[in-house]
């Protein structure tokens, strides 16, 4: 895992933004066992997830992260993960595509897993 360590400004533009500079991006926090869950199943698979540690910085970044969410889902919890720049989702949403097989798929196509 990358764990990233930037000077944030509470746009939800410049989160798109950095979640679209690598195939897998994971906003996510030290303490929360579901961003431990997420990031294990992705490395476990064989990706190698950007993971930005939201705890490590000013705690407004949630909100434009939780902005992203409701646009997309009923969830508004992290983790919050990206794959090939686009919003998949939290834990729920990840789970479900993990399950039903379509996680896999998504990866390839955003260049994470090569097999």
């Amino acid at each position: 895992m990358q764990y990233e360590r930037e000077c944030w400004n509470g746009y939800v533009s410049v989160v798109e933004e950095m979640a679209s500079r690598n195939a897998v991006v994971i906003f996510s926090n030290n303490t929360c066992c579901m961003c431990h869950a997420i990031k294990r199943l992705l490395c476990g698979m064989g990706v190698n997830p950007t993971v930005y540690e939201l705890d490590d910085y000013n705690p407004t970044w949630q909100q434009a992260l939780f902005t992203l969410l409701a646009k997309s889902s009923s969830s508004s919890d992290l983790p919050v993960v990206f794959i090939g720049g686009k919003l998949l989702g939290s834990m729920d949403t990840i789970m479900a595509a993990h399950i039903n097989g379509t996680l896999v798929p998504l990866l390839k196509e955003a260049g994470a897993l090569w097999l």
